[in-house]
């Protein structure tokens, strides 16, 4: 499988799109001022304690104040605070932490407020985004994340990704590590370090531990300036890059932002220098995103109702407490011999795009998955052991439960950020904007659909398809590559398409050789009899449980 990283640089944001075989599977927009992002170092103040929660509200210069639990301390507290407290006090020398005398770890059982007192300052990180109406989520378990490791001060524990395949090279890895970090730091080796070099290593070893030595310097010089940020993660496209970035697979980085291309290239160039030539600037007046497809990928893949398959969709509705997914075949389905295998094949490609969907909208929290009924259990099986290894690749922590007497699955998804949400609908051109419409962009992709079921299900010939003039325009734009010359070689001379002033914009309506109309526009309506099905399935599954 090959990968392409595409940056989009505008003017207020930057959009990070990942493609695997040309297929969107990941999409991040963040703000170019941009605060409170995960990983990001505030020195802040403690505005007051909450001993029922055993948690501490704390102003780190949000609207909302953050929240910090008292196991979000960590067991090495004691020795963080008073290093911090060393830190900020300009009569004492700069702690070194190496030469730090680590302090017994605090007690997992006890209270925030014997640790903890309103007004106190503290060094914390950002664990969780501000979402909704809550702020921050914060720990004062601080660490630095590499490409190969994540180092840890105040620790002096080496931990191991399960991940790297084998025992040996897990062995080789920690007495690496062990040997080249510094006293009183913590590591996690992560999967990308299997196979590298000590040299390598030690040098993004020394690379982190400096970055801790300048968090405690800005905390210094901006002691009296709390709530402040003292270090902030690399650029959003860096980290994604740097989390994702495998020299073997990623065929090509394309950025149309020269800063943002010098800094790719210079990462690039310090973990993979002989894979430098990937990143490329983009320099063409035509967007990025519609270069490489990603524009009409975005207006598929979002809103409420996501296509997938021989007129199957599933439709996505967002709670406050859940996500809700329901998974309909639709009445233009091509079904198998029987209801039960059609299910189950429906099931299992609408299984392919939710789990793509909870990667590009980034979805958080619970999600809940109403199937297509089946009456098998080896097919109810077979469906949760193809969503479970379809989720396998998923970097997000997540937990998947078997599917219910009802037919629903049941999803946790880490949220460490708000879910991505792309408004896929436009304003009508004809009411002035009081109204909207679907994605022009993808009208063209409806009509030929409509092509498609009329000639090759309905078995119609002769028939006209009355569009829009602008659209008509549009459609037979280009004598020899039209996409009106392109879709009679595909389906030969069994339909025209006629200009009409009397429909809206996107509107359309298709005419038979009787001079009836055929009625097309409502495809993803599910007929009554299946609904009546499916009700009816989950009446005898409940039944016989």
């Amino acid at each position: 499988m090959k990968s392409e990283l595409i940056v989009d640089v505008a003017a207020d944001d930057v959009s990070i799109a990942l493609l695997e075989d040309s297929r969107l599977v990941s999409l991040q927009k963040e703000s170019r001022s941009v605060s409170y992002a995960v990983g990001d170092i505030y020195l802040a103040k403690v505005k007051k304690l909450m001993p029922g929660l055993n948690a501490a509200f704390v102003n780190v210069g949000y609207e909302k104040d953050a929240f910090l639990h008292y196991l979000d301390l960590g067991p090495s507290f004691a020795s963080y605070i008073s290093e911090v407290d060393q830190a900020l006090d300009p009569k004492k020398a700069l702690p070194e932490t190496a030469k730090f005398q680590l302090l017994p770890d605090i007690d997992k059982h006890g209270s925030i407020t014997s640790l903890l007192q309103p007004g106190q300052r503290l060094l914390v990180q950002i664990v969780k985004e501000p979402i909704s109406s809550k702020g921050p989520r914060l720990t004062t378990e601080i660490t630095f994340t590499g490409r190969n490791m994540v180092l840890v001060p105040f620790s002096n524990k080496i931990s191991v990704s399960t991940k790297i395949s084998t025992a040996a090279e897990k062995q080789r890895l920690k007495k690496v590590v062990e040997a080249i970090k510094p006293e009183n730091f913590g590591v996690i080796i992560r999967t990308s370090a299997e196979g590298k070099k000590v040299a390598e290593l030690n040098h993004e070893m020394r690379e982190l531990a400096r970055r801790w030595d300048e968090t405690l310097e800005n905390a210094r010089k901006n002691a009296d300036k709390a709530p402040t940020v003292v270090y902030e993660e690399a650029g959003r496209s860096v980290g994604v890059l740097r989390d994702i970035f495998n020299p073997e697979t990623f065929e090509a980085i394309h950025v149309n932002d020269p800063e943002v291309y010098r800094q790719l290239l210079s990462y690039v160039n310090l973990i993979a220098p002989e894979k430098a030539d990937i990143v490329k600037l983009y320099t063409k007046e035509e967007p990025i995103f519609d270069t490489f497809g990603i524009t009409r990928q975005i207006k598929t893949s979002f809103g409420k109702t996501v296509s997938f398959r021989s007129g199957a969709y599933i439709i996505i509705e967002h709670t406050e407490a859940l996500h809700v997914i329901d998974v309909n075949s639709g009445n233009r389905s091509r079904a198998s011999a029987d209801q039960e295998s059609n299910a189950l094949e429906v099931n299992l490609r609408a299984a392919d795009e939710i789990a793509r969907q909870l990667r590009l909208r980034d979805m958080g929290g619970i999600i809940v998955v109403d199937f297509i009924d089946m009456s098998l259990q080896e097919n109810r099986q077979k469906l949760y052991d193809h969503m479970r290894e379809l989720m396998a690749s998923d970097r997000a922590r997540h937990n998947i439960l078997p599917l219910s007497k009802f037919g629903l699955m049941q999803i946790t998804r880490q949220r460490v950020r708000p879910d991505l949400e792309i408004e896929t609908a436009e304003k009508c051109p004809s009411c002035a904007g009081k109204g909207t419409v679907e994605s022009s962009l993808l009208f063209t992709d409806t009509l030929h659909s409509k092509l498609d079921y009329c000639i090759n299900d309905l078995q119609k010939s002769d028939f006209t398809v009355y569009v829009h003039p602008f659209v008509d325009a549009y459609i037979k734009k280009g004598l020899f590559n039209s996409l009106y010359r392109k879709w009679r070689k595909e389906y030969g001379n069994k339909f025209k398409i006629v200009p009409d002033q009397s429909l809206a914009y996107l509107q359309y309506k298709v005419i038979g050789a009787d001079k009836q109309e055929i009625d097309l526009r409502e495809e993803k309506d599910t007929s009554s009899a299946a609904t009546k099905n499916k009700r009816k399935a989950k009446t005898r599954n409940v039944e016989s449980d």
